[in-house]
């Protein structure tokens, strides 16, 4: 697990900025949502394990 130099989890620390982060407006909401769902995606890839059942025929 990743730990900053004060002994707190990186990951988690970066979680609570964003909860911390105040939308402007609507579009700034969405905005923010958005880098949400992009990390969420990008770990889901990142811990995909499952393996291409495809078979190349010559």
């Amino acid at each position: 697990m990743t730990k900053a130099k004060n002994g707190l989890d990186k990951n988690l620390s970066n979680v609570v900025d964003d909860l911390n982060q105040m939308a402007v407006n609507s579009h700034h909401a969405q905005q923010i949502q958005q880098d949400t769902n992009d990390r969420r995606h990008q770990d889901a890839l990142n811990h995909d394990k499952t393996t291409d059942m495809t078979h190349q025929h010559s």
